[in-house]
């Protein structure tokens, strides 16, 4: 029996999606995939209107100013592809529609939670420096789990600065987001004496309100007793 892919899991490929998808939810796909890209009815129509301009540097610009064209497509995977695909499905468009940051921002603002959570999955796929860190840091600043799981990926591993993955990483440890979940935990985690203050500062806190220590805080306190190869 095939396994269905989790929410936080989006890195699957086309192939092993349609697999996954009934029929219907194929051509909704496929549909979807065609109007991101331009490739479907209607895509030769010129853009007019205040934001034109935004257009042709972000193709990705809806011509009214207020977003994508394809944004209903976006919001509505979930519903067409079934919840447990959604966050693939997204992450599939936009990286078929190759949006800008500002295009990014704006569906990330307006979007729902798994809306948002998509956003981040895409922004190692999309953007090349740290344009998106705002979106990052937005999605730790929340409680939500999905959210600061996806904003710790790769993307927050290539372009956060140290002390900011570090509060990433506590942050992880204070609402029991699993350490797995942040990229490159090893390698920028190891003999980093600042984290492993922070970190026993934090096991101390615990300790004296008479709370367990997280196996996952000793494990990252681990590394960073580890000297830097």
């Amino acid at each position: 029996m095939t396994a269905t892919p989790s929410p936080d899991s989006p890195a699957v490929s086309r192939t092993a999606l349609d697999a996954r998808l009934t029929a219907t939810a194929r051509a909704w796909l496929d549909d979807a995939l065609a109007e991101v890209t331009g490739t479907g009815p209607g895509a030769g129509r010129p853009r007019t209107g205040p934001d034109a301009a935004s257009a042709r540097t972000d193709p990705a610009a809806a011509s009214t100013g207020t977003g994508p064209a394809w944004e209903a497509r976006f919001a509505a995977a979930g519903r067409h592809c079934g919840h447990e695909h959604a966050d693939a499905v997204r992450v599939l468009l936009l990286t078929g529609a190759r949006p800008g940051p500002e295009t990014l921002a704006l569906l990330y603002h307006r979007g729902s939670a798994a809306e948002r959570r998509a956003v981040l999955h895409a922004l190692p796929h999309l953007v090349g420096g740290p344009e998106a860190l705002p979106l990052v840091a937005d999605a730790l600043r929340t409680n939500d789990t999905t959210l600061v799981a996806a904003a710790v990926g790769p993307y927050a591993a290539a372009h956060l600065d140290q002390p900011a993955w570090r509060h990433a990483v506590l942050k992880c440890l204070f609402v029991h987001v699993p350490v797995d979940a942040v990229a490159g935990l090893r390698r920028r985690a190891r003999g980093d004496a600042t984290l492993a203050r922070m970190l026993a500062d934090h096991a101390a806190e615990r300790t004296a309100a008479g709370r367990d220590v997280p196996h996952d805080l000793e494990r990252v306190l681990a590394l960073t007793a580890q000297a830097r190869p």
